[in-house]
């Protein structure tokens, strides 16, 4: 699996180059200026500096002081190319949070924040010349007017998906199944919400076989590769990015839509709006979606909160499994889940909690778990065990860890862009989808790695930007995916950052055995019992809920008479 490669024209790159010099900008953005800008990107970037602020890792104070060097004394602080450019930005940051809209004093703060001396004008300039859109929320008589200020780009993926799923609740077939509550739901409606842990898995995948067995041409779809892994090779499962490329699954009609009748979503607290919005689009009328999930875990990268506001629009069947997580993991997580933290029986080493002083001893006994405790004691193997933690920064996050794990498991000089073979390593492939993977070797083409059995490459540009190790990896990251063995790393400055999702998502990630390298003391209870964690601001629930409010619309006239 290798990126496809995107072609900028030489005059661009060049054009882009001198300009980025000229300000002091290092040119090896000029890539990224060229592919976002377009032919003339050096041209555009002279004539309104901050739009470097689009490019990806750019900061404020770094368009800013590109832009004095550009144009000296004009670049205010209300100069309209800025507070535009920083209207988008902080929407755009927000969207990484989950949110697809702000409102509307948020957004203000935010710019105040930042130095635009009048924020208010500056939002009302961002919605006079559509840089946002302005939506309001309770026009109900006795409800609050909230208003929402929102990109273009995540109001039509909400606006479509709301449309595409009331539209399958609509035209959804009503069959009479025989079988469990799951079944008879998917058999008489086109949209079922299944929720559950992860032994609550199996009961979409039964679905899916039986339908299958009925004649209906089935699907089955995962986050990612260690998804297809945990369901083995008899489900027939894919991920979504596959299933969206066309690279697997059943393929598509004549229309577009997907060749199928039934399409199970497992992880679907992972989508995204913009996923979640392509997947529907490729619905056909008259098909079944079953989206399942566990509540409980951290939502996935990228904006939206689709399967939370899909269950709290209620417009569809929820059904709730039954079927709890085994062993002392599963009795410890699903407490967890309720906000307790209780201490549970492993009398097979399940669940070891191992009390450390500060961030070095974490980091000590960390890879002391790693490399041997876990290994000799359970009998998972080094490479069967994943280490998860709540940043990339701080004195055991994953930066700090990585380094201590790869000095002990692989060392070596990084001979490949900072990488060696036999490193493990996170490839943030697309927002919101991390493969994990091992160095293979490296080409012309760039990092060979070996993801779950897949060989991806790596092109050379995108290995700084997109590549960490990955012995160490953070809950948002792990989310959809499982491990033989887990160590759960809590050094003392990690306290400020838990919450119940953070870890009943961590906890759940083991299988076999879970490690608690524990340094936050009464932190931790305190946290699954009263930190339910952000909330993100979206509009699909009141979408939803006024569409389906609404009577369906007439059918098109014969013929495609008016």
């Amino acid at each position: 699996m290798a990126e496809p490669a995107t072609t900028v024209p030489a005059e661009a790159l060049d054009g882009a180059r001198a300009v980025l010099a000229k300000g002091g900008a290092p040119e090896a953005l000029a890539p990224q200026v060229a592919d976002l800008l377009g032919e003339s990107a050096g041209e555009a970037l002279a004539e309104d500096p901050w739009r470097l602020l689009s490019v990806p890792g750019v900061r404020p104070e770094q368009a800013d002081g590109f832009a004095r060097a550009l144009l000296g004394a004009e670049a205010t602080p209300g100069d309209e190319r800025r507070t535009s450019a920083l209207v988008t930005w902080v929407l755009e940051r927000a969207a990484l949070q989950g949110h697809t809209a702000l409102e509307a004093p948020a957004l203000r703060a935010a710019l105040a924040e930042r130095t635009v001396p009048d924020p208010e004008e500056a939002v009302q300039q961002a919605v006079a010349d559509g840089t946002v859109l302005v939506f309001q929320e309770g026009v109900e008589e006795d409800d609050p007017v909230t208003v929402l200020l929102g990109l273009d780009r995540y109001a039509m993926a909400e606006e479509s998906l709301a449309d595409g799923l009331a539209r399958l609740v609509r035209t959804g077939p009503s069959d009479v199944w025989e079988g469990g509550e799951l079944v008879r739901a998917a058999g008489a409606h086109g949209l079922v919400v299944h929720t559950g842990g992860e032994a609550a898995r199996a009961e979409p995948v039964e679905l899916a076989e039986s339908a299958r067995a009925m004649g209906l041409r089935t699907a089955v779809a995962v986050h990612g590769e260690n998804g297809v892994r945990r369901l083995g090779p008899d489900a027939g499962a894919v991920t979504v990015a596959d299933l969206l490329s066309g690279a697997a699954g059943p393929g598509r009609d004549e229309d577009g839509a997907f060749a199928l009748d039934l399409l199970v979503v497992l992880d679907a607290p992972q989508l995204d709006v913009e996923t979640a919005a392509m997947l529907v689009e490729s619905m056909p009328d008259g098909s079944r979606l079953v989206l399942g999930g566990d509540p409980g875990v951290l939502g996935g990268a990228g904006a939206g909160r689709v399967f939370a506001d899909v269950l709290a629009a209620r417009v569809c069947p929820q059904v709730a499994s039954r079927r709890p997580d085994p062993g002392p993991i599963g009795e410890l997580v699903s407490g967890i889940g309720v906000g307790e933290l209780n201490q549970v029986e492993a009398p097979g080493k399940e669940v070891v909690i191992v009390p450390v002083r500060d961030a070095g001893e974490a980091v000590h006994r960390t890879v002391q778990l790693v490399a041997d405790s876990v290994p000799r004691a359970i009998g998972v193997p080094t490479e069967q065990t994943q280490v998860i933690t709540v940043g990339h920064g701080g004195s055991a996050g994953t930066r700090a860890l990585n380094a201590a794990l790869k000095q002990r498991l692989n060392p070596g000089a990084g001979r490949f862009a900072g990488f060696d073979p036999g490193d493990r390593v996170a490839y943030a492939h697309s927002l919101g989808r991390t493969v994990l993977g091992t160095v293979v070797n490296a080409g012309p083409d760039g990092l060979h790695l070996d993801c779950e059995g897949t060989r991806t490459v790596v092109p050379r540009e995108r290995v700084e930007s997109a590549l960490r190790h990955g012995w160490a990896i953070t809950a948002h990251q792990a989310a959809a995916m499982r491990w033989p063995a887990v160590v759960v790393v809590l050094p003392g400055d990690a306290a400020q950052a838990l919450s119940r999702p953070w870890v009943y998502t961590a906890f759940g990630r083991a299988e076999r055995h879970l490690s608690v390298v524990h340094g936050v003391d009464q932190a931790l209870p305190r946290a699954v019992a009263e930190q339910a964690g952000a909330e993100r601001t979206t509009r699909l629930r009141t979408l939803l809920e006024g569409l389906l409010a609404e009577p369906a619309p007439p059918p098109p006239a014969p013929g495609g008479a008016e």
